[in-house]
């Protein structure tokens, strides 16, 4: 097999689940118990989201601990009670939400970039609200977070100066970022930030939602209070000390990633044929996704699959419904392009030979395809 879905799922280190397993075990206590072994498993909690927390330059006390990324965005987007607004190539757990509150979205360019000028000119004084992911699932394009923030800041004087109180927050999704980026909330300049354990190759089911001293949230669930009340119910040890220590290891290794993939990347590029490149600036080095206009991608990945290679059409929540992607056609594709677009996402499953077998044989189904195609 050879697995090119990283964005959608990656699996988990065996350094990730060798730290995890004492607490399936002789550690399996309710960190809100009252007698010594479990106050023992609660500071090991504790530890664990500091660690998290340390790897973006955050404090443990900062993090609200969800079940992924999708709750975590949804957590977010209970700070705002007005207009917000968003990227229209943001994830769905984030476009639905932002829906519910008014939300307005935000164009981008051609290249996946958000568009500042339409920005600037639906940033009014109604909205409360700002949501960008630092890097896209479906393209891996990375958004110019810091600029953002400065506008967010400029944004912030000029409403005082004219005796506005309203606040503007910034939120951000880095579910893909984390393994390839080295994300630290104060230069991002953030006010709200989604972390994601599963994309990092640690469990799923496990996410946090970085949140800035003085942001005021409503919980989504009610119950013992844990979470400093936002995020009732029995803490999951074994899932938060996995995802530690997997940050702690995309954290230790972002640079050596980075150079991994770019090399296997260009491999891709030089040896895949007969494709238009979506992607090509501005993204994350173990994202390609290219375009065989006039093919059914579905029927390639259909086909790829029978020969163990493993690639999606897009996100995998959309896929999964057979939904046509809303980010392509957000940057222009037609729908033909759309529906001849593969996305390839590389990650440590994968070696350099694996890429090369890779390249071949796409190229065979493509060929094969577009021959049944003329036939």
């Amino acid at each position: 097999m050879i697995y090119l879905d990283h964005a959608a799922a990656t699996p988990v280190d065996a350094r990730v689940l060798r730290a995890m397993e004492p607490y399936f075990g002789e550690k399996f206590y309710n960190p809100s118990a009252a007698y010594l072994p479990a106050k023992k498993v609660s500071a090991d909690y504790e530890v664990a989201k500091a660690k998290i927390a340390h790897c973006i330059g955050a404090k443990g006390a900062d993090l609200v601990i969800t079940a992924g990324a999708t709750e975590a965005n949804n957590l977010a987007f209970t700070a705002p009670t007005s207009k917000v607004l968003y990227l229209e190539t943001e994830h769905d757990s984030v476009r639905r939400v932002a829906q519910q509150y008014g939300g307005m979205a935000v164009r981008v360019l051609a290249n996946g970039l958000v568009d500042m000028a339409d920005l600037r000119a639906k940033l009014t004084d109604e909205v409360e609200m700002i949501s960008v992911s630092l890097a896209n699932n479906e393209l891996g394009v990375i958004q110019p977070l810091a600029e953002i923030a400065a506008l967010v800041r400029e944004v912030r004087m000029d409403r005082m100066r004219r005796g506005i109180k309203r606040q503007l927050l910034l939120h951000s999704d880095a579910s893909q970022a984390l393994n390839l980026l080295d994300v630290n909330v104060a230069r991002l300049g953030v006010d709200l930030l989604t972390l994601n354990s599963a994309k990092v190759y640690g469990p799923k089911g496990v996410g946090a939602l970085y949140v800035a001293h003085g942001v005021k949230l409503l919980p989504l669930t009610l119950g013992g209070g844990q979470e400093n009340g936002l995020r009732s119910g029995t803490e999951n040890v074994p899932g938060v000390v996995g995802f530690a220590r997997a940050m702690e290891l995309a954290h230790e290794h972002v640079n050596g990633n980075r150079k991994k993939y770019a090399g296997w990347r260009k491999i891709l590029l030089d040896e895949l044929e007969g494709h238009e490149l979506i992607n090509r600036k501005h993204c994350l080095d173990n994202f390609v996704v290219v375009c065989y206009e006039g093919l059914d991608a579905e029927r390639l990945v259909f086909a790829l699959e029978e020969r163990g290679v493993y690639v999606a059409t897009g996100a995998a929540c959309a896929a999964s419904k057979g939904v046509r992607s809303h980010v392509l056609s957000a940057i222009g594709l037609s729908e033909a392009q759309i529906a001849g677009s593969l996305r390839l996402t590389l990650g440590e499953t994968n070696d350099e030979a694996q890429i090369h077998e890779a390249a071949a044989i796409i190229n065979e189904v493509v060929a094969a395809e577009r021959k049944r195609m003329g036939a």
